[in-house]
């Protein structure tokens, strides 16, 4: 099977799932209508509600997006499949860079959609702003990602929905997308931990064409090591049980 036939199959497979509209589309953009439209003229954190909301949906659909490529791996599990691939000519590399690539495809339309709809409400940004924003996002996701693969080596498909979606509603709050938890003390130094916070700080760092500060970076280049280590570890157990 050729990678590139394997990864379209896998896109098209991935979109045709109503769920994924649902709870990636869907919901976010529902949450970002009901909260923002109202309260449009509002501010939190020194920037207008629209502005900051539209990046803590954008994290909480682009999360559910990326880690929800275990979903399919777990799946792929449960009835053998994942093996079938094994003796194929596809690579394992290429096997768990197309789920990526899929997740990252379905985080490009929250993306989109979302902003979209905060332009509707009253987001304006420059486009340097706006490509700044959609970058810090998308290198954001590399923890998650690898996350969800991880995920998927890991649990069975029957814990999987209530893991995921207890997971990434943590990792949302913790990470400030419903609103900042707190502006100082240890549970801050928590929130700053996350990666999920510096999802939606996205936003604000780019009004202006700023980026992340350092820690930022380490917070977000850390996670995504340990979970990268994590996922291959979890690849190569579920392998050798095979």
């Amino acid at each position: 099977m050729k990678t590139s036939m394997y990864t379209r199959s896998e896109l098209q497979r991935t979109f045709r799932n109503f769920r994924f509209f649902v709870f990636s589309l869907g919901f976010p953009l529902v949450l970002y209508f009901l909260i923002a439209g109202p309260n449009r003229h509002q501010e939190v954190s020194g920037i207008p509600l629209p502005l900051y909301f539209m990046t803590g949906m954008m994290a909480f659909g682009t999360m559910i997006a990326v880690v929800s490529s275990g979903g399919r791996i777990a799946a792929e599990r449960q009835i053998g499949w994942n093996r079938q691939l094994r003796i194929t000519p596809l690579r394992a590399r290429a096997y768990l860079s197309a789920k990526v690539l899929t997740g990252y495809a379905m985080a490009a339309t929250s993306i989109l959609l979302i902003s979209l709809a905060g332009t509707l409400i009253g987001v304006r940004l420059s486009v340097g702003e706006w490509a700044t924003l959609v970058v810090l996002v998308l290198i954001g996701l590399i923890p998650f990602a690898a996350m969800g693969i991880a995920i998927g080596h890991l649990v069975s498909v029957d814990s999987l929905g209530p893991l995921m979606g207890g997971l990434t509603s943590i990792l949302a709050l913790l990470g400030g997308a419903w609103g900042p938890i707190a502006t100082s003390g240890a549970l801050h130094t928590v929130s700053e931990a996350m990666p999920s916070y510096w999802l939606v700080e996205a936003g604000k760092t780019a009004v202006g064409g700023d980026v992340w500060p350092v820690k930022g970076w380490l917070v977000v280049a850390a996670w995504s090591v340990a979970m990268a280590v994590l996922a291959s570890w979890a690849y190569r157990r579920d392998t050798a049980k095979a």
